[in-house]
């Protein structure tokens, strides 16, 4: 019986700029769509969000 063993090591280092970089985009990105869905014109866009926000059972008005 053979025995076939590997190993493989990835090293990766995420800085500090760049974590804050992602959490500022992230920012941005979810507060457009929290606003686009918020104050849509398009009814089932808004009905969308707003059924999920009662699911989550965040309370919105």
């Amino acid at each position: 019986m053979s025995t076939i063993s590997s190993t493989a090591t990835t090293s990766s280092t995420v800085t500090l700029s760049q974590r804050l970089g992602a959490a500022v985009l992230a920012s941005f990105l979810g507060t457009g769509l929290v606003y686009f869905a918020g104050f849509s014109h398009i009814e089932a866009v808004h009905n969308a969000a707003h059924d999920t926000r009662h699911s989550a059972a965040f309370p919105c008005h």
